[in-house]
């Protein structure tokens, strides 16, 4: 396939130059599905907060190694967490980048993205070596064949495993991740999936669709 990403009305937009009939993909932050799980997630339980030790009084920070299309990491940052995401294909981290740039620009969140939502381009197992700073948590979801019988999540993931690749590293990424993480590293697997690298979690939350399995790591 091939793949343009072409400035549109102010945003960006990755274009399917093949299947031009194909809806866009736009990184948009404050409209949509993202929209909706920031305003109403946290209140209604999002399983992610809990997965990542969410607690009244504490945000822990969070690396958020295989960003993609950043989602759980803004919705993690306006729940009041530091989140800093890795995205090591530069198409999608442009893609990013566009979204942040005009998540900042938001009269309403535009400051406490600027604050809490960091951002690198880079291979996750060099870029962890070097974050911000010292994370909490990491937050791991790599690339998995989906059964997802939606279309509109059929054309996004697709097309992110045909920019992407597959994730042949997740395995090796996980080890690294529990040697940094100073609270946990949280896997979000498919719910029909093996554990990631073979190694049992502590304990796992699930959803129908998925599962958060949590590795819980000794303080330092």
């Amino acid at each position: 396939m091939n793949y343009s990403l072409q400035m549109r009305i102010g945003r960006l937009e990755l274009v399917n130059l093949d299947q031009p009939s194909i809806a866009p993909i736009v990184i948009d932050f404050l409209s949509g599905k993202t929209a909706y799980r920031r305003k109403y997630g946290h209140a209604g339980g999002e399983v992610i907060s809990k997965a990542v030790g969410i607690k009244k009084g504490h945000r822990p920070n969070i690396v958020d190694a295989t960003a993609g299309w950043g989602r759980d990491a803004f919705v993690l940052a306006t729940m009041g967490c530091r989140v800093h995401m890795i995205e090591r294909s530069a198409v999608i981290a442009t893609l990013l980048e566009d979204g942040i740039r005009r998540a900042e620009h938001d009269e309403k969140i535009g400051p406490l993205i600027k604050d809490h939502l960091s951002f690198n381009c880079g291979e996750s197992q060099q870029e962890l070596l070097k974050t911000p700073f010292e994370p909490e948590v990491i937050y791991l979801d790599p690339m998995f064949p989906h059964r997802e019988k939606s279309a509109l999540v059929k054309k996004e993931m697709r097309m992110l495993q045909e920019i992407v690749g597959q994730d042949e590293d997740a395995d090796e990424l996980l080890t690294l991740a529990l040697t940094i993480a100073t609270n946990r590293v949280v896997v979000k697997r498919p719910a029909y999936a093996n554990f990631l690298a073979g190694i049992k979690p502590q304990t796992s939350i699930k959803t129908r669709k998925h599962r958060f399995d949590i590795y819980l790591t000794p303080r330092p």
